[in-house]
C-alpha cells in the first residue's frame, strides 16, 4: 500500500483549500437541460452532475442540488431537452446558469434560440449541434447511509428523439471530438475542451 496517499473522510471535511471529489470525477459531461413550467414559461440551465445511464433505451440523469426551477419543471411537465454545450457556446451556457428568478428566461439572457422540438414541448437550443428530447422516467431524492434524505434529486429521462448536426456525422459515424463539447473540471472556474489529440482507441478482449 502506498505511504505517500492524503487520506480525509468526507463526513468530516477534506482539510484542503478546494473540495476534490468534483475534480476527481472528471471531466464531467454538461447537463444543459432545457425545460418550461405548466405556464410554458422556459427555463435552461446547464449541470455538472450529468451522464447517460443506460443503452436500450436511452436513458439519461442529471441530479439538482437543491431545488432548482428545471426540477419543479419536469415535475410539472414531464419533459425535457438536453443540449450539446460546445466550446462556441460556453459564454452562453455560463451566462443561463445565473442565479434568476423563475421568471427569467435563460434563453433570452444568453441569447439564444429556443427551437420547436418534435416529441415534446420543451424546445430544445437552436445553436446547439446536438439535443435529445426527453421524457421523465424517474425522480429519485438521494439519502445517506442511514436513509436520512438529502436536498438533491436524481432526475432520469428516456431519449425520445434525437437531433444531430449532419457535419458531425463521418460516413455515419458520430465524431465526438468534432464537436468540440465542453466539460466541467473541479476548481470553481474549470472546463476542459475535448479535441482529437485526446483520442485513443483500444478494443475490448474477447
Amino acid at each position: 500500500m502506498r505511504d505517500d496517499m492524503y487520506y480525509y473522510e468526507p463526513a468530516h471535511g477534506h482539510g484542503l483549500p478546494h473540495d476534490p471529489f468534483n475534480a476527481i470525477v472528471g471531466p464531467r459531461p454538461i447537463g444543459w437541460i432545457s425545460s418550461q413550467d405548466g405556464e410554458g414559461r422556459l427555463n435552461l440551465a446547464p449541470y455538472s452532475f450529468f451522464n447517460a445511464f443506460n443503452y436500450v433505451p436511452p436513458i439519461i440523469g442529471f441530479a439538482s442540488v437543491g431545488r432548482k426551477d428545471s426540477l419543479n419543471n419536469i415535475e410539472q411537465t414531464g419533459e425535457f431537452a438536453w443540449n450539446l454545450a460546445t466550446r462556441s457556446l460556453a459564454e452562453a451556457m455560463n451566462q443561463s446558469c445565473a442565479a434568476v428568478g423563475p421568471q427569467v428566461d435563460e434563453f433570452v439572457l444568453s441569447n439564444l434560440t429556443p427551437a420547436s422540438s418534435r416529441l415534446i414541448k420543451v424546445p430544445r437550443v437552436l445553436e446547439s449541434p446536438v439535443s435529445f428530447e426527453c421524457k421523465l422516467t424517474q425522480i429519485i431524492q438521494l439519502q445517506r447511509t442511514d436513509h436520512s434524505l438529502i436536498p438533491t434529486w436524481l432526475v432520469l429521462g428516456e431519449v425520445v428523439a434525437v437531433h444531430i448536426a449532419q457535419d458531425l456525422l463521418k460516413n455515419g459515424v458520430y465524431d465526438t471530438a468534432a464537436a468540440e463539447p465542453i466539460l466541467r473540471g473541479g476548481g470553481a472556474a474549470d472546463y476542459f475542451q475535448l479535441g482529437p489529440q485526446a483520442l485513443f482507441k483500444m478494443q475490448r478482449p474477447g
